[in-house]
């Protein structure tokens, strides 16, 4: 990357930043975790990028359309707005089935390398977060620096299934995960 690339936090959706009570298809079912927007605006003010890095299967499976998900997540930029002026700087998202074999599914690195492409993103000074291996694998594929694996949504069962070195922290929470990035950032 050049350098003046920036940081950015990659963030899954599902499980990370909201609940995930199976397909979310209408905007009215995303709810996120207590804390979130507070931890965004925090990450915002801070200079990153926030980019929503997010596999979306439901699109391919025809259980909700593309036009769905735009509504979803121009809510979700609405929610944020309103509460406290952050924006998601972009979504890069595999709209396929498992079945497709795309190249773009996590954990491919493929939605990452590409928008730290279009967005100049300094990936070995970036952090992946999310709730499942595919998230942390597909950080580690792209070579983002640091992968934090969050206990929330399918976290406490991904933690059982990971080796040392498969993330660089274990939060119980997007909050905590914020907090860490944080510290780590500003150590005096």
């Amino acid at each position: 990357m050049i350098e003046s690339a920036q940081k950015a936090i990659f963030m899954d959706r599902d499980g990370t930043l909201n609940r995930d009570p199976g397909y979310i298809s209408t905007a009215q079912l995303l709810e996120l975790f207590p804390g979130t927007i507070e931890s965004l605006k925090q990450l915002k003010d801070a200079g990153f990028l926030l980019v929503i890095v997010s596999n979306q299967s439901g699109v391919g499976r025809g259980y909700f359309s593309l036009d769905d998900l735009h509504q979803i997540h121009g809510h979700l930029d609405q929610m944020l707005w309103d509460s406290a002026k952050v924006k998601i700087d972009a979504y890069s998202i595999c709209v396929h089935s498992p079945d497709e074999k795309c190249a773009c599914r996590k954990p491919s690195p493929k939605l990452i390398i590409d928008i730290a492409v279009a967005l100049k993103i300094d990936l070995k000074n970036s952090y992946m977060i999310g709730d499942r291996q595919t998230d942390l694998k597909a950080g580690r594929n792209a070579h983002v620096g640091n992968i934090i694996l969050v206990r929330t949504g399918e976290g406490h069962a991904t933690e059982k299934q990971i080796h040392p070195g498969e993330c660089d922290f274990v939060a119980d929470s997007f909050n905590e995960a914020t907090s860490w990035i944080l510290n780590r950032e500003y150590k005096p």
